[in-house]
């Protein structure tokens, strides 16, 4: 695959803004490990390879283990995470699909369980831009840091 464009570049004025929404998500009170870990859900579901490790990256940095890295893109079928972290998923994987079913008022009445009515705009605009970051690496292909050695 081959980078498409730099969008940084390419729009630097409205990217700016981004960057400003993206520091005010990720210092907005939500605990780091759970932004981590939604960042890395939405990527999963988008296919966007560029977040997808950069994510898992920063979160092993921050000390998530890779156990429960691995098991991200299977949570509702791991006992490694609490209740508000499978709230959280179960909120992620609506808001990223949310073409295909909406918010039931059952999903939003078990998300408010979880999370103060705050809490859920905080983690509805965390999602809002991860989405945003997704929708920009994966139709300019971003390409995400590679090692020395690749595979054949």
């Amino acid at each position: 695959m081959k980078e498409r464009l730099q969008f940084f570049g390419a729009a630097p004025e409205i990217m700016k803004a981004v960057s400003v929404l993206n520091k005010a998500v990720d210092e907005c009170g939500l605990e780091k490990s759970l932004l981590h870990l939604i960042k890395l859900r939405a990527s999963q579901i988008n296919g966007c390879s560029y977040c997808v490790e950069m994510h898992s990256r920063e979160a092993r940095h921050d000390g998530e283990s890779e156990q429960r890295l691995y098991l991200v893109s299977a949570w509702k079928e791991s006992p490694l995470f609490s209740e508000r972290e499978r709230a959280a998923f179960a909120w992620t994987d609506a808001l990223t699909r949310i073409a295909d079913n909406g918010v039931s008022d059952e999903l939003y009445a078990r998300t408010l369980e979880h999370f103060s009515e705050q809490e859920s705009v905080k983690l509805s605009v965390a999602l809002g831009m991860i989405n945003t970051w997704n929708r920009l690496c994966v139709p300019f292909h971003a390409i995400h840091p590679m090692p020395a050695v690749m595979a054949a």
